[in-house]
């Protein structure tokens, strides 16, 4: 089989299971590749702010989770639970690290003003260090001047991308699409994943997908 596959994924940078499916992600494409080597796949990323309502300075990270799973045990719970389906991946994700739950509003402008100015290899290199600043450095992903550094070592002119950091709060509104939840695998657009899920499910996804569009396109044939 052969042709083209257009995968539109939905997440957020604060989500570990949205880097956990990106891994899976990438091992299902190598899969599908040493199966399929003719398919061309186009991988479009869409952000979807999960706390929109967050302060601009964002909330510290402990408080953050204690308040929302109510005890310090189901926070370890869930953070060793993350921590090992990273690791299954190949991920060493340093949650001790990080200090404050970002507003992510900026950071995925950030992305889509990148999207648009940057080439492919811009482009692949901005959404991960991004994801590795909020996972591995512990960094600020609410921050200007931290977006602004990220940018640059990106390959991205300062000057260019400056104005879409509104630095404000305001809500990032993104492309609609994402299906209860992050992260959110759409392939070509009819058929749809949520969650992390092991490569051989998205893989599978994948054949599915293209042989619903071979075979709507022998439908479409005259007889």
């Amino acid at each position: 089989m052969s042709g083209r596959l257009r995968i539109d994924v939905f997440f957020d940078f604060i989500c570990p299971w949205c880097l956990i499916g990106k891994r899976q992600l990438e091992q299902a494409r190598d899969f599908l590749h040493i199966k399929q080597p003719d398919v061309e796949i186009t991988t479009v990323w869409h952000g979807v702010q999960l706390l929109p309502k967050l302060p601009l300075q964002g909330e510290p990270f402990a408080d953050f989770y204690l308040k929302r799973l109510g005890g310090a045990d189901i926070v370890q719970m869930r953070q060793t639970q993350v921590q090992q389906a990273a690791a299954g991946v190949g991920l060493a994700i340093d949650l001790s690290r990080i200090t404050t739950m970002p507003n992510t509003a900026d950071a995925h402008r950030l992305l889509e003003r990148g999207n648009v100015l940057g080439n492919s290899a811009q482009r692949t290199a901005l959404l991960e260090r991004l994801f590795a600043a909020y996972f591995e450095n512990g960094e600020d992903l609410g921050c200007s001047e931290t977006l602004l550094a990220i940018a640059r070592e990106c390959g991205f002119e300062a000057d260019a991308v400056a104005d879409c950091l509104t630095g404000d709060g305001r809500p990032f509104v993104g492309s609609p699409g994402a299906v209860g939840g992050v992260p959110c695998f759409q392939f070509d657009r009819h058929l749809t994943v949520v969650g992390a899920q092991p490569p051989e499910a998205l893989a599978g996804a994948m054949i599915e997908a293209m042989a619903d569009k071979q075979r709507a396109r022998r439908e479409r044939l005259p007889a």
